[in-house]
Order: C-alpha cells, then structure tokens, then sequence
C-alpha cells in the first residue's frame, strides 16, 4: 500500500516552509565554502533565491563591525629570503597586526625588519627612510633585533602592528616580541626603543615583507590579520 502523502502544505506557487525535511538531508560532509548555496527569501512575501557563503560573510561584516579578521598567512616558512604580504584594502581595514610564530634566521645574530612598498610590490630598503625611536636610522620598520639562531634559540614569537598604513601619511609599527638574542638571554622587544619605528614616506602602502637584514629565514610563520572599519 502506498503511503498517503501529506499536502496541507501544498500550494499553487511551490512548497511551504513547514513540508520541508532538512533532517532527512545528506550532510555536506566538509566545512562551508564560498561557492556553497543557500536558499534565501527576498524579503517578507517575496521570491525564493539561491545565494552563496560569500554574501552572507559580506552581510555579517555590515552588522559586526570592528574585530579582527585573518587575511592571509605565510604557510611554513623554509630557507625563505622574505615573507611578503599584499593583502591591504583600505575599504575594509584601519589596521593591521602580523603574528609571528618562531621565525628563525638561518645565521646567528640578525636584525628582524619589515620593508614597505608603496607601489606595486617594490620594497623600500634605502637606509634613512626608515627611522626608530632609539634615533636610528634603519632599512626597514624594526620588529626584533640580534635575533639568536644557535641551539635552544627559537627565533621571534609575538606580533607587529602596522598603524593606518592606507592614509598618505608617514607609516608607524610597534613590534610586541619574545626571542632569545644571539646572547642566549630572553628579550622582550615590547615596543621599546627600535621596536617602535616609522617609515618616512607619506604614501599608502600597498605591501610588506618581513626579512632578516641578512642571509634567509630559516623557519617559522607569519600571519597577518585586518582590523575591520567600524
């Protein structure tokens, strides 16, 4: 015998929300990408539509506000000469804050630096368009120095923020890192003499890269992470 279906749902223009069994679905089995659809009505009364993942996260970014959102990451840092980011958009962004997770120079004792372009992907590394807070003239914005590279001494962790780099203004970094110098003693850079500095040039950056001031990283990771306009 076959079972009687249900239809008090049923009606001319399609299927009412309540004859709807979700439950009965196959799950997608992996996580929600942008591609993915979903349905949506457009407005109260109005028609069903397909949407994507990526509008919803648009949505979500109208009503939230602020935080902080990921934008991209090094991936494994192996015998790299630089760690380079190009991920800034003024549109979304006043600030940007780089996580540093054991970035190991492959010598010992080498100076952490972040270099800036301001056009395209070509970084500046003119000594004295850099300047720090010790009144030392640099090439490149300091985020750790005589960084140590010897046994038991695991390069820089810890984070640099990069203040409005979007504005035509000169651009300021604080660096807030733990590392063991090349010493073997623990220093924490906490935004103290060359950890704040700025880069003299009152155009908006459109890269960084993140290198020793000689010889390559060795290892480690970098991410970098938006702070959203409000």
């Amino acid at each position: 015998m076959t079972k009687a279906r249900d239809t008090a749902n049923l009606t001319g223009s399609g299927v009412t929300l309540p004859l709807l069994d979700i439950d009965a679905g196959t799950d997608i089995g992996a996580a929600l990408v942008d591609a993915d659809l979903m349905i949506v009505d457009d407005g109260a009364g109005g028609t069903n539509r397909k949407a994507t993942m990526s509008r919803l996260a648009t949505y979500m970014g109208t009503k939230i506000g602020g935080g902080m959102e990921f934008i991209s990451s090094s991936g494994a840092i192996s015998n790299a000469a630089s760690a380079d980011f190009t991920g800034f958009d003024s549109s979304k962004y006043d600030h940007y804050v780089f996580y540093f997770q054991h970035v190991i120079p492959a010598t010992d004792d080498k100076l952490l630096l972040g270099r800036i372009a301001v056009s395209g992907t070509s970084y500046d590394a003119t000594n004295g368009n850099y300047h720090s807070s010790s009144n030392t003239d640099r090439t490149g914005l300091v985020v750790a120095d005589n960084v140590g590279s010897d046994s038991n001494e695991f390069g820089v962790s810890g984070k640099y923020h990069l203040f409005s780099p979007h504005t035509a203004a000169y651009t300021y970094g604080a660096s807030e890192t733990l590392y063991i110098k090349s010493d073997g003693v623990l220093y924490a850079r906490e935004s103290l003499g060359d950890g704040r500095s700025v880069h003299l040039n009152a155009a908006a950056v459109t890269a960084i890269q993140f290198l020793y001031d000689s010889g390559n990283i060795e290892s480690g990771e970098i991410t970098m992470f938006g702070i959203v306009n409000s």
